[in-house]
């Protein structure tokens, strides 16, 4: 009898909006590091749990790309200087083959880090990327997942050493 009552007056009261829900935290990943919740390929493994908590450089490119394929070295520098502090780069192939393209890309390539294979609705804009207008477009996250800087071509090793240690020491 006594839960009855509890619950009828629990009832009335969300009836007439005495009752106010205090607003949650986000739970789970960012919307920037859920995005990357995709297939990747090639011979370094990824596993997209292990991204909260790290500075995570993500960079959309394309096979076709000169000036993706010229920024690789500059990546995968970055990538072994920082990689141990908490630094993880990301590449995300835009490639309308998808994998076709990219997995003997980054078979042949062998690099460092992870190459994913984006999807249909990335490719449109239809992510917390939002529109990716030209390539290589680079973003920086910082350890809660927050955009923390970006680059539209090709970014310069020291301004962006400069950003990813700044971040790490947070």
């Amino acid at each position: 009898m006594r839960r009855a009552a509890l619950a009828l007056g629990c009832a009335l009261v969300l009836a007439l909006g005495g009752c106010r829900r205090v607003p949650e935290e986000p739970v789970g990943p960012s919307p920037y590091l859920r995005s990357l919740w995709l297939p990747s390929v090639g011979p370094t493994p990824y596993d997209w749990r292990r991204l909260p908590g790290r500075v995570v450089m993500v960079s959309f490119f394309a096979t076709w790309c000169f000036p993706c394929l010229a920024e690789l070295p500059t990546l995968e520098a970055l990538q072994k200087e920082y990689g141990p502090q908490g630094f993880q780069v990301v590449l995300v192939g835009m490639d309308l083959d998808g994998a076709r393209m990219l997995q003997p890309f980054a078979d042949y390539y062998a690099l460092n880090f992870p190459v994913l294979v984006s999807d249909e609705g990335m490719q449109q804009g239809q992510s917390a990327f939002g529109l990716i207008p030209a390539l290589p477009a680079t973003f920086l996250l910082d350890k809660e997942g927050r955009v923390a800087g970006a680059w539209q071509g090709m970014a310069g090793h020291e301004n962006v050493s400069k950003a990813v240690e700044k971040l790490l020491r947070r």
